[in-house]
């Protein structure tokens, strides 16, 4: 048995996998196998929150699961699995259900956005979505789970639910469940949508013009990087300032997480530039060059996995 901590984290298959996936969440999940106990879920039953046709599930799913082995997650080293594959899941957030207080749930922020924009299909999964999580985290005793800040306060439900699951059943010496700490990664890329760098980048985004895919053609990477929202500075200035100059904070965001140069470094490099084509030029190449080295053939290895 792993004496190692151990590490719970999901991504959903609903849309292609996108960059913002990819710095986030899975070249982390690359990163922490020899060091965590991982447990990687692709959350299936999480997507349904939100209408989806059965066969571009599966498919999404399969993707999802090829992709996780593209950047490297080992099925020698961690655990991968798909959500719904698992029914204890689905049980154990039954029972999480009844030792949550509607208030909790009437206080989440990200079902109020969600509803907003899914308003013809505001259904009870999509209210009940952070108590199933709990759950996923829960049932495999997590340590720690490595968390966005959209997801802060799903993962502070669950320690709430896990305190008062242990307060009534347990005890100090022989909890029922593990309380989890957010993982706080080393370097927290924070990717923002390509037109409008005051939103976060979605992979399920229906202005495709606001996303790049991990398994997006590179003249497309490029074309995209090229029309991505800058500023009307002039003389043009590439410098890290989120409130004033969001899209050229995106921009480098990308770009120092495709090679690893600090802020510092590209203010430094792209010191008294004419205009930001170059820039942009750079940041385009870099990516491509990053996201080559994650691609597979995606159902194909998929389905081979799993069998």
């Amino acid at each position: 048995m792993s004496t190692k901590p151990i590490v719970l984290s999901g991504v959903q298959p609903s849309g292609e996998l996108s960059i913002g996936n990819y710095l986030g969440a899975l070249r982390q999940w690359h990163q922490m196998q020899d060091d965590y106990d991982c447990q990687y879920c692709v959350v299936d039953l999480h997507a349904i929150t939100v209408r989806q046709e059965a066969a571009a599930l599966r498919e999404a799913t399969l993707d999802a699961l090829a992709v996780c082995l593209a950047v490297g997650v080992d099925p020698k080293k961690s655990t991968l699995f798909v959500q719904s594959h698992v029914p204890e899941h689905a049980q154990l957030g039954w029972v999480l259900n009844c030792y949550t207080q509607m208030g909790e749930l009437n206080r989440m922020t990200q079902f109020k956005d969600k509803s907003q924009r899914y308003a013809n299909d505001v259904n009870v999964g999509l209210y009940d979505y952070p108590v199933l999580m709990a759950a996923d985290i829960l049932l495999y005793g997590a340590h720690q789970v490595p968390v966005g800040n959209d997801q802060k306060q799903h993962l502070e439900l669950a320690r709430d639910i896990a305190t008062r699951f242990n307060n009534l059943y347990g005890s100090a010496e022989a909890p029922i469940f593990q309380v989890p700490e957010p993982y706080i990664p080393k370097v927290n890329a924070r990717v923002m949508s390509l037109q409008d760098a005051t939103k976060k980048m979605s992979k399920s985004d229906d202005n495709r013009k606001n996303v790049i895919t991990l398994l997006e053609e590179p003249k497309s990477i490029i074309k995209k990087i090229n029309k991505a929202q800058t500023d009307p500075d002039n003389p043009p200035r590439i410098a890290y300032d989120v409130e004033n100059k969001a899209g050229i904070a995106n921009l480098m965001g990308l770009y120092s997480a495709a090679t690893g140069k600090t802020f510092e470094e590209i203010e430094a490099q792209y010191q008294g530039v004419e205009m930001y084509g170059p820039f942009k030029k750079d940041v385009g190449q870099a990516l491509v060059a990053m996201l080559e080295l994650s691609s597979l053939s995606t159902t194909e290895s998929a389905m081979t996995f799993l069998i």
